[in-house]
Order: C-alpha cells, then structure tokens, then sequence
C-alpha cells in the first residue's frame, strides 16, 4: 500500500522477557521462518507521497500474538506517529495475546489502547485495515479502535476464535458470523476492501481527513424566492424520484468514502461518509432517503457517531436531513428512541467543529430536529421542517388527516416560512423542482455546501460557538 521504496523500519531490536526453554525455541523457530525479530512491524513510509506510520502484525510468526515486546514496539509505534503528527494506519493479522507469556501480555493491551487514545485526542487519523484472521485482545483492543475500519475480504474476524469456542463448549461456532462480509453487514466495520484496491481507498480517505482544503467555491447567485404553497412543497419533497443524500454524494461531492456502523454491531439505516464538496473536506452525516421510511434508535446511534468522528479529526460535519419521521414502535421505545434523539440534539448543538445542516426533503419530527443546529442551515426549496407530518398535526387538531394542507400553511413549516423566521439562513432553488433536474439541483447545492463550509473553517472557533448558541438560545424570541 505504500510507495515503492519508501518505507523506513522504526524497529528496535525486541526488549528482553523472561521465558521458558521451550519459549525460547518457539521464538527462534519463529524467527527462523519469517525472517523476523518479532510479530509486528513498525515504520514509516508515503501514500502517493503523504506521509503516514505504519503498525503491521505478521501472523506466521506465532500467529501474529503480542507479548511484552511486540506490545512495546507498537506502543513506541503509535506514540512517535503522535510525536511527528502521522495519520497512522494499522493492520493486525493476530490470533491475540501470547499465550507463552500469560497475563502480563494479556494486560499489554491496555497501554496500546491508551496510546492509540491519545493519537485519536490529537485529531489525528487513525485507519485500521484488519487481515485474516483478526481475534481475540488485538481485535478487542486497537483493532477495535480506528476512525476508520475496513478489511480484506472473507477475513475471519471476531472476539473468540473458532476453535477456541469448539474446544469450550463442545460444538463448532456457528458458520457466517465471524466473516469481514458479515460484520459490514451488521455496521461493526466499514467495509470491505480487496488487498489490491486498499492503496486507492487509503488515498480518497487521506484527500479527506489528511489533505488542506482547496480554495473555496463562489457563493450561489441570488435568485427570487417563489411563492410556493405548503402543501406543493410537502408533495415535491415525497416524490419518489427526488435526489437524496445518495444522489447529493454521488454528483454533487469529490474523494467520496462511504463508511457505515456505529460500532454497536447494528444495521445502518443512516448514510455515513468521508467526502468533500467545493474543494472542503467534511464528514456527511445523512439520512437515506425513502419514501415513507421511519427513523430509529440505531440510526441515530449511527448519526452520534458521525458527530464523533468529525469532532476527533476535526473536520466539517455536513448534515442531511429527510426524514418521514420517527419509528413509532415497540421496538424503537424499547431501544430508547427518545433518549437518542436528546444526545443527538445536544452533541450537535456543543459541537465543537464547523456545522452545516441541508433541509433536503422531508423534516418531520424529532430525528430531523435532531440534525438541524447547525452553524449555518440550508434548505433545498421544496424542503420542510415540522414536528409531525400535515397528516399528524391535522389529527391532533381536528380528528382527521383532510386539513393536512391547512395545517402545514398555519404551522410555517415551507423553506420561505423558515427562513423568515431565522431557522434557515439559504435557500437553495429548485427548478421548479429537483426531481426534474437532479443533476443541475444537485451541483447548486455542493457549491452552496462548499461555500458555507469554508466560511465557516475561516472563523474563530470560539466566535463559531458563541454565535450558534446565541443563535438557538434567541430563536423565536421578539
């Protein structure tokens, strides 16, 4: 993954552990047949020319397991990559702690943990490119850790190892769970990335989080605001065929690297990516667009983490907001649907990097509040923001759903109503609507994103702050 010839060994000679006879032969053995002092390797080298350390586990050598020294080595890895200000790529391959060395190499893993924490609380990247296979206190420590997490294809990955679980309790570990395949599926890792196309995805993601911005795009040109009724802007904003964050990252963004997972081992119904908009690097955080689709406790579990991964890097967060509203299930208060939509809330308002939320279609409820206080709020022109849907405020007010059209004019829920009153600061035109020209809508709204991104990367971060929460603690006020 790296350039030809441009790696340059950190390695010390291994520090000295005490150990058996038969240790001893192991590691000379081990030695012997990988031309290696140790299980990991440690360096530094370029990426198209960037820059980057690099923490590799060699599985030959005792199935890549770390002991004291190989510990060690990569803690001494990670702190001089913090030292020099290195976005630092790692890829175990480990079958987890030396057995040979007992606890104390089970504990290791603790000071790996803390330096790598310490890397991420320098804004500093940290991409973790997982091989088969992955287990045990490694995949459980700084394999679990990164900003970022793909790995190779049919890797086995997981916390206990198959036969080790055979051997315990007396029947194989079911078949397809600990896969690469599988765990993407499930939002533990962010995909799954071919040895061959890692160097390519390395370079999109470093243009990204690695890379200064470029010069700012041009403001949009101002153009007069029609009058459009409520009621046409909510049918516009349903349209099957209206661009949403897909269509917004697909045309409208450069560098895309499209992440997914909380982590939690979850589904993700929320879009999650690294890309950049007028030459600005953002992470864009957005909801998928889907006619009728509901919002949960896991997709804005998956939104936390997006707000999280653009405070740790300090980059832009891009906010994009369609939503039919939230799940109304058992299994969403279950999930504490309530709760989730607060934290969200209240992260994204004391957020501390550059904010920008895009009203792109549907506002309904709590999941898009939870996206709206940003530093600057965009709204596509037939975009919407309410507490419910037309259909659930006229439900309230008047037992039926036929004075939807009634209430959504009363409640001000339109573009031009929001901007009015403080809650959008632009609109971004459609013509007349953007499901009739996606791709003309979408390259007005990039540059308007782009625009307002590098405004905001130009101002103070404390004079940022100060006015967002001005602006939230003011609105609606006389």
């Amino acid at each position: 993954m790296l350039d030809p010839g441009s790696f340059v060994s950190w390695d010390a000679p291994p520090i000295a552990v005490s150990m058996s006879a038969q240790y001893a032969d192991e590691l000379a053995a081990a030695r012997a047949a990988t031309g290696l002092d140790e299980s990991v390797v440690t360096g530094e080298g370029t990426v198209f020319g960037r820059r980057v350390a690099v923490v590799a586990c060699e599985f030959d050598f005792l199935a890549g397991s770390i002991g004291v020294a190989a510990a060690e080595r990569i803690t001494a890895a990670v702190e001089r990559a913090t030292e020099l200000h290195l976005p630092l790529l790692a890829s175990p391959s480990s079958g987890g702690t030396r057995m040979q060395e007992g606890t104390v190499a089970f504990l290791q893993m603790v000071k790996i943990a803390a330096a790598v924490t310490l890397h991420k609380r320098a804004h500093l990247p940290y991409l973790v490119y997982l091989r088969h296979p992955t287990t045990g206190g490694v995949f459980a420590s700084w394999g679990s850790l990164g900003h970022i997490t793909i790995a190779e294809p049919k890797a086995l990955i997981g916390f206990l190892g198959p036969r080790v679980y055979e051997h315990l309790y007396g029947e194989p570990f079911p078949s397809g769970v600990q896969t690469a395949e599988n765990l993407r599926h499930h939002g533990v890792i962010d995909g799954v990335v071919p040895l061959d196309g890692l160097r390519r995805t390395l370079d999109w993601a470093l243009k990204v989080v690695a890379d200064p911005p470029g010069p700012p795009p041009t403001p949009l040109a101002d153009e007069p605001i029609p009058d459009v009724p409520a009621w046409d802007s909510v049918e516009a904003s349903r349209r099957p065929d209206r661009p949403g964050v897909g269509h917004l990252l697909r045309h409208g963004a450069t560098e895309r690297v499209l992440l997914s997972g909380t982590g939690a081992g979850e589904g993700a119904t929320t879009l999650l990516a690294l890309a950049r908009f007028g030459g600005q690097p953002v992470v864009v955080l957005g909801q998928q667009r889907v006619v009728g689709g509901t919002v949960g406790p896991a997709a804005l579990r998956e939104a936390r983490r997006g707000m999280a991964l653009a405070a740790g890097l300090k980059l832009p967060l891009v906010l994009v907001i369609d939503t039919a509203g939230p799940a109304l299930s058992e299994e969403a208060e279950e999930g504490g649907l309530a709760g989730e939509i607060a934290r969200c809330l209240s992260e994204l308002v004391t957020l501390d990097v550059p904010t920008v939320s895009v009203l792109m279609g549907q506002g309904s409820g709590g999941p898009a509040l939870a996206m709206v206080p940003a530093d600057r709020v965009l709204a596509a022109l037939h975009g919407w923001l309410a507490p419910l849907p037309p259909e659930g405020a006229s439900a309230i007010v008047f037992r039926d759903t036929a004075h939807a059209p009634e209430l959504a004019a009363a409640q001000g829920v339109r573009s031009a109503d929001l901007l009015r009153n403080g809650i959008v600061d632009v609109i971004v035109p459609e013509h007349p609507d953007a499901a009739d020209e996606p791709m003309e809508f979408t390259r007005r709204l990039a540059q308007a994103i782009g625009f307002e991104v590098a405004r905001l990367s130009d101002t103070p971060d404390a004079n940022r702050m100060a006015a967002r929460l001005r602006r939230y603690r003011l609105l609606g006020l006389p």
